[in-house]
């Protein structure tokens, strides 16, 4: 990728500021952890027995743990290295509760945590052809980045994304293939084919419709979870969850927080909606903080333009 100033009608080329050290991402990260991947971060070098992690990170929305890995040389297996990584979190899931619970300052238990929502992350400046082909499985988890600083201090964080629809287990003669299938008796990674099939054909042909008018938005995509599927621009932020019953899809459009003294959060959002089909929801925080969204159901019949001209809305602002 290369990037360009625009002065005056000319394009000024912007150099690569590379990185010399593992820790300098490791720190640019670390101490943007929330703004780039949306996790916590429970503990930075962390040591399991001969291993020790660079990042370990939990993910509040999966109530899940994610281990973040940085490199800058290319010598090293992806696959192995997820994999071994992986199974010292579940063989050592003790270890991990304890220093979850010393970051949250409360007692913990391993059944507090969703194992199954586990994943790997790799941060590097660049990736060869062979690392990038050995994770294009449909149900790896692990996800490569690469990262490039730029002049005027511009990062550019980039997602490798998987075309494939094959599977991983299907690596019958892998040298990690033990790992591969004791991990993935716990860890999965879940599709769309999770939440809707073309069995059910009311609700399947809706998504269809409601998917292709969603990438019409422009730079979006579709994160499938265990419980939900959800819909994210280019910066990672939550337009929509959609989950899914027998005969609708109901979308979750996040508001914001109201705050205990009446104020709001920075992105406190509301509709502009005519036909009152978004209903309000709410709920209480701990410490009081209410936390709000609005409630879309769509099901046979429903107006998808008029659908689409409320998560167009949501999706505006948060690109102002």
């Amino acid at each position: 990728m290369e990037l360009f100033n625009l002065k005056k009608d000319k394009v000024e080329k912007i150099d690569v500021k590379s990185f010399k050290l593992e820790k300098e991402i490791q720190d640019l990260v670390e101490n943007n952890l929330e703004t780039i991947f949306q996790l916590q971060l429970v503990k930075s070098e962390f040591t399991v027995g001969n291993y020790r992690i660079d990042s370990l990170c939990f993910d509040s929305d999966n109530n899940a743990f994610v281990i973040i890995e940085y490199k800058k040389g290319a010598s090293y297996s992806v696959i192995d290295q997820g994999y071994t990584y992986l199974q010292l979190l579940l063989n050592n899931k003790s270890d991990f509760v304890l220093a979850l619970s010393q970051y949250q300052n409360k007692v913990l238990k391993t059944s507090d945590v969703d194992w199954s929502q586990s994943k790997i992350v790799f941060v590097s400046p660049s990736f060869n052809a062979y690392q990038k082909d050995s994770v294009n499985f449909k149900n790896l988890p692990f996800e490569l980045w690469e990262i490039k600083r730029f002049g005027n201090d511009i990062i550019v964080l980039d997602k490798h994304e998987i075309s494939s629809k094959e599977s991983i287990s299907s690596l019958s003669t892998s040298s990690t293939q033990n790992i591969i299938t004791s991990v993935n008796k716990e860890v999965v990674v879940y599709g769309e084919e999770h939440h809707v099939s073309p069995e059910n054909n009311q609700i399947y042909n809706i998504w269809l419709e409601l998917k292709e008018r969603f990438f019409e938005l422009g730079e979006v995509s579709l994160n499938p979870k265990k419980h939900y599927i959800s819909l994210v621009n280019d910066n990672n932020k939550a337009i929509c969850f959609l989950n899914f019953r027998k005969t609708k899809i109901i979308l979750d459009v996040p508001r914001g927080n109201i705050n205990t003294d009446g104020s709001t959060s920075k992105e406190y959002f509301t509709f502009d909606d005519p036909k009152k089909i978004a209903k309000e929801h709410s709920w209480e925080w701990k410490r009081g903080t209410k936390g709000t969204v609005y409630k879309i159901e769509v099901s046979k019949g429903v107006d998808l333009d008029y659908v689409m001209f409320l998560v167009k809305q949501k999706f505006k602002s948060l690109n102002n």
